[in-house]
């Protein structure tokens, strides 16, 4: 059975714990070819660093760990050049216009991971059914992961002075994700499993009691109710991000490169 050559872009909250699992070959069937990102890494880098063409050359798969700006500026070339995609920040596939690029890119393929949220197999199937009517997601962080350069001093003087949930932001799975592009990857992924960005109803909620993230989807069709809620620990390193990601693109990594056992 062949090796999938990996190459990891981003060594930040996700891809250091990804970077460290594949280079200690938890991942059967995968290894770490090589690293990208924009700092020096140096002696923390547990394979070679080099440039992003270099990487695309030399790897079966890139997995994207470094945020939505990352997708848009190469996320089409890594698909034209026959090397396949895994995308951690969804978030990315809300601007139409990549979406469709990446989509019918070719010969590579893209891949999407569920990230901090669960439940998306089951909608994706129930997506076969016909539409749904209502699919709703409420998001609850800490107050200070969600302060964005674009809100006033009245809504940040509002999170900060919050002592319970603060209402900060309602619209579509089209419009959050770009408003908070480090926190709200998980309303593109749920807008990509059932088929419709618009479609998906977006609450996001801080909270200063916020111990852990949460995530509800709420999902009704002609053919069933579904609710799927989780609560996570943050990252110590980036509490934006939950702790649980970076094992979610591993799980997505063995499905790729061949582990049996896996539920699909």
């Amino acid at each position: 059975m062949s090796v999938l050559k990996v190459g990891l872009v981003g060594w930040g909250a996700i891809g250091r714990v990804v970077g460290t699992a594949l280079a200690e070959q938890a991942v059967p069937g995968a290894e770490l070819t090589c690293l990208v990102d924009n700092r020096p890494l140096g002696g923390a880098a547990p394979a070679p660093q080099v440039p992003f063409e270099e990487a695309i050359e030399r790897c079966d798969l890139i997995v994207e760990a470094a945020g939505q700006g990352v997708v848009r500026e190469w996320g089409e070339r890594v698909l034209t050049s026959g090397t396949d995609l895994l995308v951690a920040s969804t978030g990315a596939l809300t601007d139409d216009e990549l979406a469709k690029r990446l989509l019918t890119a070719g010969p590579g393929r893209v891949y999407f991971t569920g990230g901090a949220v669960g439940g998306l197999d089951l909608l994706q199937a129930v997506r076969q059914l016909g539409p749904l009517d209502e699919v709703r997601l409420t998001t609850t962080k800490l107050p200070s992961t969600l302060e964005q350069p674009w809100m006033d001093e009245e809504l940040l003087a509002r999170l900060r002075s919050a002592t319970g949930p603060v209402d900060v932001l309602a619209g579509t799975a089209r419009d959050v994700p770009a408003k908070f592009p480090k926190s709200t990857n998980v309303a593109a992924s749920v807008a990509l499993a059932v088929g419709d960005l618009d479609a998906v109803r977006v609450r996001v909620v801080a909270d200063p009691g916020a111990t852990r993230t949460r995530h509800v989807v709420e999902a009704t069709g002609p053919h069933g109710a579904y609710r799927f809620e989780v609560a996570h620990n943050p990252d110590p390193g980036n509490p934006a991000t939950s702790q649980v990601v970076p094992y979610a693109v591993l799980r997505s990594l063995a499905a790729l490169a061949g582990r049996t056992g896996q539920i699909l």
